[in-house]
């Protein structure tokens, strides 16, 4: 795993994007700056089994290099199964395709290089946005849900984690401080944490749980459980009846 070292100089900053620099270290970027990610990934995988439907697909909105799709393969322990993974980041497929092994992609991963604004999504029974919702324009987050909903087959279910802030501002401000925190004890300096969020200003644009479970409610989900929070990062389960 290479050692997230991008923003330990002083530097220009640019606009954060999936570019090469980023899929390079991204393993370790993630795991030290999102808590539980191994955690989310392994009980998603897991509720992923529980409530595949045969014949139907599976879909990863915003897959990245194939985490989710790994620990799944894991999980699944040979059963069969169709998972669409879409991310719009070239280099991260690529990673992904190579991580692959004994031609899995052919055989239950299909890597899919696509916007997931408007991709065609056929009857699923699971659909898993993680950490992806945030990186769009507020004004597509409740089209795009509106569209996995009338995706998902009866009992199937939506596996959404984000980033989010808290309405009251004393509130807010304690969770962006045990964040930190959280980021200087996995050893990233005071510079590159202020970099990496002037690099996201206006990039990844977060919302209140409240926001979320509003959204979802209105375009149809009225079975929902957020299932796993740390201060400002959280993972719900919404179930279609």
């Amino acid at each position: 795993m290479t050692h997230d070292k991008l923003y330990s100089h002083l530097q220009p900053v640019h606009p954060f994007e999936f570019n090469e620099r980023v899929v390079a270290v991204f393993d370790d970027m993630i795991t030290r700056s999102v808590p539980l990610y191994r955690e989310s990934l392994l009980r998603q995988a897991q509720l992923t089994c529980r409530f595949y439907q045969p014949g139907s697909r599976i879909y990863d909105l915003g897959c990245s290099h194939g985490n989710f799709g790994l620990e799944l393969l894991h999980q699944m322990d040979g059963q069969p199964f169709h998972l669409e993974a879409l991310d719009s980041s070239a280099p991260m497929l690529e990673q992904y395709r190579q991580r692959l092994q004994g031609g899995c992609e052919t055989e239950c991963i299909h890597l899919v290089e696509s916007s997931i604004e408007d991709y065609p999504l056929e009857k699923a029974s699971v659909i898993v946005i993680n950490l992806t919702l945030q990186f769009l324009s507020p004004e597509v987050r409740k089209t795009l849900l509106a569209r996995v909903y009338d995706a998902l087959l009866p009992s199937g279910i939506l596996l959404l984690s984000e980033k989010v802030v808290h309405a009251d501002s004393d509130l807010d401000a304690l969770q962006q401080d045990f964040y930190y925190r959280f980021k200087k004890e996995n050893g990233y300096s005071q510079l590159e944490i202020s970099q990496k969020r002037e690099a996201l200003e206006n990039v990844l644009i977060p919302e209140t749980c409240e926001q979320h479970v509003a959204r979802l409610n209105d375009v149809g989900f009225d079975n929902i459980d957020i299932w796993l929070k740390w201060f400002n990062f959280m993972s719900l389960l919404c179930l279609k009846k």
